[in-house]
């Protein structure tokens, strides 16, 4: 009976140790590697080992490192919030501070996992920081809040000072200047924040000559985020920047500088023909938005002519 007790403790306490499965809402969706289920198929397969050896210290193992930056992209860290600012009505770009003058370690387009709590419930979400790749002692990022989302309600709740933890580095496309003769970049919304990492590379290196067409795509004039940044990059001799605002109908209402690269309704197969027809040498095209944006626009760069292996989506 003694025996059978102890069997029943031990079996007991190897359970409290097995790893935990994650939910389905602390999957951020985004396709990144290791995502969390990767992580808990990964400890889960250890603790079974231990297990079966009936080792404990086969738990304690930790993986080699393979990121050679102080992200990990399988541990979250924690980096404090130093601003928030309200970008739009609906977005706010916040400031996340770097120990001294060191840097984040992403390449232009990556992206990070953020992970938030509310509720008691588990939340991950991709984001790509729209400071540049390298900027020294801090790195920014672009969210949109959603009145319903979860994410949302706890990035609203954020203020100067408070901390936050992220995981990374992800993404699949690297950027190596004067690899592509033009980038076609269409994004909307959010989905700016990749091109803006990867435009600023551009034009902060004298000796890329890689031509860049900017298509951005917003409901209104004043969703347009960053408007002093495009309007700044726009002016080197190499970038053009064109909008595309499905709830305008009218050139009085926007500013004379944009009236003449402005573009009303949706981005279809029409004017996408048209941006590759104007590129100025062969374009790859970069793409990032909604699931259905990014659907849409990988079929319309197919029937403008572009091969499968001449666009990204992020």
């Amino acid at each position: 009976m003694m025996g059978e007790r102890e069997d029943d403790d031990t079996e007991a306490a190897w359970l409290q140790l097995r790893p935990v499965e994650p939910l389905p809402s602390q999957c951020c969706g985004s396709g990144c590697s290791p995502c969390v289920f990767d992580l808990y198929h990964r400890d889960l397969a250890k603790w079974e080992a231990a297990r079966a050896s009936n080792d404990r210290n086969l738990l304690n193992e930790k993986p080699p490192q393979i990121c050679p930056s102080t992200l990990s992209p399988e541990t979250f860290l924690a980096f404090r919030i130093s601003a928030v600012d309200r970008v739009t009505k609906d977005t706010y770009c916040v400031r996340f501070a770097l120990p001294g003058n060191s840097q984040l370690g992403l390449q232009p387009g990556q992206h990070l996992i953020l992970r938030g709590i509310v509720d008691d419930l588990e939340i991950q979400r991709a984001y790509t920081p729209i400071s540049p790749f390298n900027a020294e002692g801090y790195f920014e990022v672009l969210i949109k809040c959603y009145q319903t989302g979860l994410m949302s309600q706890y990035v609203e709740s954020w203020q100067a000072g408070d901390t936050a933890f992220w995981r990374g580095p992800f993404g699949g496309f690297f950027y190596k200047p004067n690899e592509y003769g033009e980038l076609l970049m269409l994004a909307a919304g959010t989905g700016l924040a990749p091109m803006v990492s990867i435009l600023k590379s551009i034009t902060d290196n004298a000796d890329d000559e890689t031509f860049v067409t900017l298509v951005c795509c917003f409901k209104t004039f004043d969703d347009i985020y960053l408007k002093t940044f495009l309007q700044e990059q726009a002016r080197f001799w190499n970038v053009r920047t064109i909008f595309v605002l499905s709830q305008e109908n009218s050139l009085e209402h926007l500013p004379w500088s944009y009236r003449e690269k402005t573009h009303f309704g949706r981005l279809g197969p029409d004017l996408v023909k048209e941006l590759v027809s104007r590129c100025r040498r062969k374009p790859f095209a970069l793409v990032c938005g909604s699931p259905e944006f990014t659907r849409d626009m990988a079929k319309c760069l197919l029937c403008a002519g572009l091969a499968e292996d001449s666009y990204f989506l992020f």
